[in-house]
């Protein structure tokens, strides 16, 4: 028992060394991004009025009027769902998953897939903006936060453990979502 615990604090003794010394990922360019003319490829209007591209910013007391306080924990506090707790988990209609807070559209059903992990995983994103990435160094791991490419929301983490062809794995909460029904 008492090599296993030396041999946990030696792990992360090891990667907090490896994440202060500045060997972590650099994220900068990942996927999700606006490119080089700062554009984003999705132009969708709402039914607000609101180009689907423009950023959305609330403060907390707006958007807790608008979230339940599991949904603004998750969302906008960085928080994770219990795993297999979440209503999309095992969810197979066909459709479009929104983001919570200010309704982009974020992942097709097509893309959706049973990882096991506890939590609703996909493939890739709807289309090129419709999240952003970012670099995660919290909880002494090495992630990458999956935000909503409008609202900056905390969606989840993606993995590169994820099925051929792409070999991504979308991890994602469901308190982060809300469904639309489509054939």
């Amino acid at each position: 028992m008492i090599k296993k615990a030396f041999k946990l604090v030696a792990v992360l003794f090891l990667m907090q060394l490896f994440i202060s010394a500045g060997f972590a990922p650099n994220y900068s360019n990942c996927k999700g991004e606006a490119n080089a003319g700062g554009e984003k490829s999705h132009l969708i209007k709402d039914g607000k009025g609101l180009k689907m591209d423009e950023k959305v910013a609330k403060s907390d007391e707006e958007w807790k009027k608008v979230l339940t306080a599991e949904q603004f924990e998750v969302a906008r506090k960085k928080g994770t769902e219990p795993p297999f707790s979440g209503k999309y988990n095992n969810f197979k209609e066909k459709g479009v998953f929104l983001c919570v807070c200010c309704g982009n559209e974020l992942f097709g059903s097509e893309t959706k897939y049973d990882s096991g992990s506890g939590w609703p995983s996909f493939m890739d994103e709807l289309s090129q903006g419709a999240v952003r990435l970012h670099a995660d160094n919290s909880h002494g791991m090495v992630r990458v936060e999956v935000l909503c490419g409008r609202c900056d929301a905390h969606l989840g983490h993606v993995f590169d453990d994820g099925p051929p062809p792409l070999g991504k794995r979308f991890c994602i909460n469901s308190l982060s979502l809300k469904f639309d029904k489509r054939d």
